[in-house]
């Protein structure tokens, strides 16, 4: 009797080259939007959920559990075998949150 395999298992040196960027472009839009918060306040964040949730659990807290939430996401399109949705995410993260962030702090 054969094991049953639930998850695709191949393999896909695009696929895991992405998730890797995708995991890094989580962590520095969380990094650099507490960064953004601590310098210019809580209303320099765009995103009325992510916002309207820091009163309650802290920005901090907030951030750790937005950026967790949307890592697994794309860690279940990677295993699933979506690298390129994957890849748009990532270059979606990474020119509308990790750059203008970027630009905003390092130009003060």
């Amino acid at each position: 009797m054969q094991p049953l395999r639930i998850l695709p298992v191949t393999r896909s040196r695009f696929g895991d080259t992405i998730i890797v960027v995708f995991l890094v472009s989580q962590a520095l839009d969380g990094v650099l939007t507490y960064l953004g918060l601590r310098q210019f306040g809580p209303s320099v964040e765009a995103n009325p959920l992510i916002s309207s949730v820091m009163p309650v659990l802290g920005q901090g807290m907030t951030l750790a559990f937005v950026k967790l939430f949307a890592s697994s996401l794309g860690a279940i399109l990677h295993v699933t075998g979506v690298h390129r949705a994957v890849a748009l995410l990532t270059a979606l993260y990474l020119g509308a949150a990790v750059v203008p962030w970027a630009a905003l702090l390092f130009a003060h």
